[in-house]
């Protein structure tokens, strides 16, 4: 083990662990929890034989705007930000269910999936609520899925959408 290490200055006591090992402590810390998993996990997937082990903090607000109608859906997109950062792009059917589609991209990959809410009330603004499934994804969340919340805001004269879910999802 160390040897105490004891000198006095000024009729004051120094630390029993050598100077240097407290700052090469830190960094042995520090890049262990850098580099993270094998390089499997890098790339996006878990080793051979084991499940995903990741989650990803899903609590995340989109701003979207209407950029098309087609037919009765909306074509919406605008920005991500939160547990994930970059834009998504949705396609919304409102009606008596709020369903839709969407994309989010971001600097890791895209992420896929699919949603419905109930409406809550009527008149200009409609809130609702509901559950979002992640279907897949590309690069660093190719294996993503999970169930989580959203929660919402419906802008009738303007058809634009303020949508905040929550939740974990895993890859």
């Amino acid at each position: 083990m160390f040897r105490r290490f004891q000198a006095h200055t000024n009729g004051r006591r120094r630390s029993r662990v050598p100077r240097w090992l407290v700052p090469a402590a830190l960094l042995a810390i520090a890049g262990s929890v850098m580099t993270g998993p094998a390089d499997s996990y890098s790339a996006g997937r878990p080793p051979a034989g084991q499940a995903a082990a990741r989650s990803l903090d899903a609590t995340t607000i989109a701003h979207l705007h209407l950029v098309k109608v087609e037919g009765s859906e909306l074509v919406e997109e605008g920005p991500v930000t939160g547990a994930l950062h970059g834009s998504m792009q949705a396609q919304l059917k409102t009606g008596v269910t709020f369903t839709g589609s969407f994309i989010t991209h971001t600097s890791s990959g895209l992420i896929k999936g699919h949603g419905s809410a109930t409406p809550h009330g009527t008149g200009r603004y409609q809130s609702f609520s509901g559950t979002f499934i992640v279907t897949g994804g590309t690069n660093h969340y190719a294996h993503i899925s999970g169930r989580a919340g959203l929660y919402g805001v419906f802008d009738r004269r303007t058809d634009s959408v303020i949508v905040q879910t929550t939740g974990k999802l895993s890859y």
